[in-house]
């Protein structure tokens, strides 16, 4: 059996995306936030998909930064079943990485965290090898073209060697 929410499904929700906007005529006049949008398996059909393609129309991606980063680890401070967050190139800086070291320290179920390409810096890096030292769910963590310098690669490693 193959479920999903389906045209009408796909229409309460670009409509509801729309009204979340502040706006009736949908938001693809204003929407510039949404940068992924997965829809597998759930059989919308061609008249859900022009909804969606309504309220995408000039959609311009926008990246999270530190203040989405920021909303993200409130959420996973308290969520207990997110097992992969994706963040790559969506510039949280090091303030972003501050605030997801901190999610790491209580989060139980974050098993991957991608940050690659975030301009996490060495000071982003030092705050997540301190989380790393109690966080022991996270099993991957990805950190490539960051600007981590070699001490802070060191820290990295100590961190690693605690973390169980």
């Amino acid at each position: 059996m193959r479920c999903g929410f389906g045209p009408e499904g796909a229409a309460h929700l670009a409509d509801d995306w729309a009204r979340r906007c502040g706006t009736s005529c949908g938001c693809a006049r204003v929407n510039t936030s949404l940068e992924e949008l997965d829809l597998y398996s759930n059989n919308i059909g061609p008249e859900g998909a022009a909804h969606f393609a309504d309220a995408l129309r000039v959609n311009t991606s926008l990246e999270v930064g530190p203040e989405g980063a920021a909303h993200l680890a409130d959420a996973l401070r308290v969520n207990t079943s997110l097992e992969v967050l994706e963040l790559e190139s969506n510039n949280i800086g090091t303030e972003g990485a501050a605030h997801l070291s901190n999610a790491l320290r209580v989060n139980t179920s974050l098993e991957k965290l991608v940050l690659g390409w975030n301009n996490i810096g060495t000071e982003g890096a030092a705050h997540l090898a301190d989380a790393l030292r109690v966080n022991t769910s996270l099993k991957e963590l990805v950190l490539r073209n960051n600007n981590i310098w070699p001490p802070c690669a060191a820290h990295l490693a100590d961190a690693l060697r605690v973390n169980t």
